[in-house]
């Protein structure tokens, strides 16, 4: 095996932080060579947040210097220009935490290396400022493009970061439009791949709009376990399968409660229901989350709890692994 090829292999043996193969395998590092004691390649940092980029950037750095006979390491770094990608969480109906869901996928995208945003495509009922604590930011605007606000990580961006947060927004259909495209359009999003859209409940004509001008990549269902939910989830479903637009899978929120007091595990909006409905459907059924206060108190604080280390942030995480593996299929 040659000095390139030894090189090669132990930088494959460093994960891609996205897609979880080795960065050789996964095509983001490329032309590995050793000549004269000095170790060089090209690493594609593309979709990456910053510090993800500086994190990946150290790994393969210290292991080229690692190598046997090197006593310099350069590394060329790139950011190729990647389609951006728009991902829908959405509802059939409101009351399911889905706006939740939603914050919380974006926080372990985020924790995971990705430079995501995130949308509250919700106009008339904003959520996201008080989810990730911005709720007192208002939005910025460089060169006539709004500046997202980033907030545990996240690129975020609501109309409740251009309004009085008490004040009612009583807009027809038109002015919501508009507000929607200031936000999807008029932002300056950088390199954030992908960015999910936190839908209004229902299927209306938002769901309608988006999919007609940006065509997500696919569209998380939520539901709730019992049959009322399920009912208006189906319908969710049905509108994006006629919008052409691919499920990635349902969530089964607010899915078992256990007793802090004496540990007992109760269901009382039923479980099981959404992943019996996937089973019908044919569509993934990407996770539970459990119905567990400390969801709410960290969503009122504005602390998505996908940042901790409970039940709660690993069934996120698992739910987040989930859509990465359907956005590098």
């Amino acid at each position: 095996m040659t000095d390139h090829q030894h090189l090669a292999a132990a930088l494959d043996r460093i994960a891609d932080p996205i897609s979880g193969r080795g960065l050789v395998e996964s095509g983001r590092l490329a032309a590995p060579r050793i000549a004269g004691g000095v170790a060089s390649a090209v690493l594609d940092v593309g979709g990456l947040s910053g510090d993800g980029r500086a994190r990946l950037q150290a790994e393969v750095e210290q292991a080229m210097r690692a190598m046997p006979g090197v006593g310099e390491a350069r590394l060329v770094l790139t950011a190729e220009r990647r389609t951006r990608r728009f991902v829908a969480v959405a509802s059939g109906k409101g009351g399911v935490g889905k706006s939740t869901v939603a914050a919380n996928i974006a926080v372990a995208l985020a924790a995971g290396g990705r430079d995501v945003g995130l949308i509250d495509a919700d106009i008339n009922g904003p959520s996201v400022p008080t989810l990730f604590g911005s709720g007192a930011t208002r939005a910025a605007a460089i060169d006539k493009r709004l500046q997202p606000i980033v907030s545990h990580g996240v690129r975020t961006l609501s109309i409740g970061h251009m309004i009085d947060p008490a004040r009612a927004i009583a807009w027809r259909g038109p002015m919501v439009s508009q507000a929607l495209k200031q936000l999807v359009e008029d932002t300056d999003w950088g390199d954030a791949d992908p960015i999910l859209l936190d839908m209004p409940p229902g299927t209306g004509d938002i769901h309608i709009t988006l999919a007609q001008r940006h065509k997500p990549a696919g569209a998380v269902i939520v539901s709730t376990p019992q049959d009322l939910a399920l009912i208006d989830a189906r319908r969710a479903i049905d509108l994006f399968n006629q919008l052409a637009v691919p499920i990635i899978g349902l969530v089964e929120n607010m899915s078992g409660y256990c007793c802090p007091a004496c540990g007992h595990v109760s269901d009382p909006f039923g479980r099981g229901g959404v992943e019996a409905a996937c089973a019908d459907l044919g569509v993934p059924f990407l996770g539970r989350v459990p119905l567990d206060i400390g969801v709410r108190e960290a969503s009122d604080a504005g602390r998505p709890v996908a940042s901790g280390d409970d039940p709660a942030a690993h069934a996120f995480r698992t739910i987040a692994a989930a859509v990465t593996r359907f956005l590098e299929d």
